[in-house]
């Protein structure tokens, strides 16, 4: 039962449980954990990934744990692709879906700006910046048009801390999150008084491969394996939060404690917080 409070700030009734849901980048990581997540929330779901036989690895766990699931492969940074990924989604749900995951995205860093090679800058934002682009471009009119208009739909894209953290040396990753963030927070914008709700989610480190499989130097991949394994989250743990933020009608999710005062520090004293970033990133970078 929603209260009054919950009226008045826009907050909808639960959509992650018993969801008809796609998730991009399914085969791995955050993806594969929303996934999973949602299949115990009771929910049916559309494994996507470039990858596609990762993605029915996701898809046969699920099935095994007694969900609908389906793989459907889509390079995100090709709006064609995301076109039939709603057409295939539509069609095996047999309506809209109530909840789209824009979750798919690649690691890229160690180098400063001027020395990052262009062609990785045009890979990280064509997967990490246009695909959650494409998703809320193609998904959007179908959520919000979906029938009965009522019935609770949801949007989620997964940034980063990275988003306004700026760290030094992985500036095509920090763009393509910052991008994401600010296309979250338009769309809610947008959708408010709709009964499509937006939440942005803002990790930090999460124990995912995205080190293994990104263009990150050999240097900023021990470091940043090492912070995983010390302080990160498991995907799991991130995904279940990220779900019960948005069930809240929360925009903002950051899981950590680490994210939330970078976010407040950031906010409350930029110039001194990008200073000491950049002290400390003088002392880490190779």
């Amino acid at each position: 039962m929603l209260g009054p409070l919950d009226k008045l700030l826009g907050r909808s009734k639960a959509t992650t449980h018993g969801a008809s849901a796609v998730v991009t980048g399914a085969g791995s990581g955050i993806g594969a954990a929303f996934a999973l997540e949602l299949g115990r929330r009771g929910g049916a779901v559309v494994c996507s990934d470039i990858d596609e036989a990762a993605a029915q690895r996701t898809v046969d766990t699920l099935i095994e744990r007694g969900a609908r699931a389906i793989a459907v492969r889509c390079d995100v940074s090709r709006v064609e692709e995301v076109y039939s990924l709603a057409e295939q989604s539509q069609s095996w749900f047999g309506a809209p879906p109530t909840l789209v995951i824009n979750n798919a995205g690649v690691g890229a860093g160690g180098a400063p700006v001027g020395e990052v090679p262009l062609d990785d800058w045009q890979w990280v934002l064509g997967i990490n910046l246009w695909g959650p682009i494409h998703g809320c471009h193609v998904f959007t009119p179908i959520l919000r048009h979906a029938e009965p208009s009522r019935t609770p739909r949801g949007i989620i894209n997964v940034a980063s801390a990275a988003a306004f953290a700026a760290a030094a040396g992985m500036a095509p990753y920090n763009v393509s999150k910052a991008g994401v963030l600010s296309l979250s927070e338009t769309l809610a914008a947008e959708l408010s008084g709709t009964a499509v709700k937006v939440t942005v989610l803002c990790p930090t480190f999460v124990k995912t491969s995205i080190v293994e499989s990104g263009r990150i130097s050999e240097e900023s991949s021990e470091l940043a394996a090492k912070l995983m394994r010390w302080t990160g989250f498991s995907a799991a743990k991130v995904a279940r939060v990220c779900l019960d933020a948005h069930d809240r009608g929360d925009l903002y999710c950051m899981p950590q404690l680490d994210a939330k005062l970078g976010w407040n520090v950031k906010r409350l004293a930029p110039g001194t917080y990008t200073r000491a970033v950049g002290l400390i990133s003088r002392k880490t970078m190779p």
